[in-house]
């Protein structure tokens, strides 16, 4: 009995992080750098969706800087995108560690 009893209980929880990890890919953090003239929103799966740049950080001189300005935005974004998974997972597993999640 404590085997079906464990076996439900894992397919109960395997069934509630399928339902997390789509609800992830609806959530959405945005990452900033240079006082917010760059701007990239990624969801909860670690993609960037998306990537703004303010037009007066848009001048050839600046595009070095632009570069490095938008590499520090992804950076941010993904860094926040795991935090937010971590979060929603840790919900599920009470902060129990299950390799690859």
């Amino acid at each position: 009995m404590m085997n079906q009893n464990m076996l439900r209980q894992a397919q109960q929880l395997q069934a509630k992080m399928a339902k997390v990890q789509e609800e992830l890919k609806t959530l959405t953090v945005e990452g900033t750098s240079g006082g917010g003239v760059v701007k990239v929103t990624a969801n909860g799966h670690q993609e960037v969706i998306s990537i703004t740049i303010d037009k007066e950080v848009v001048k050839p001189e600046d595009a070095e800087m632009l570069q490095d300005l938008v590499l520090a935005a992804v950076k941010d974004a993904i860094e926040k995108s795991k935090v937010l998974a971590s979060s929603k997972l840790a919900v599920l597993t009470g902060g129990m560690k299950i390799p690859g999640m």
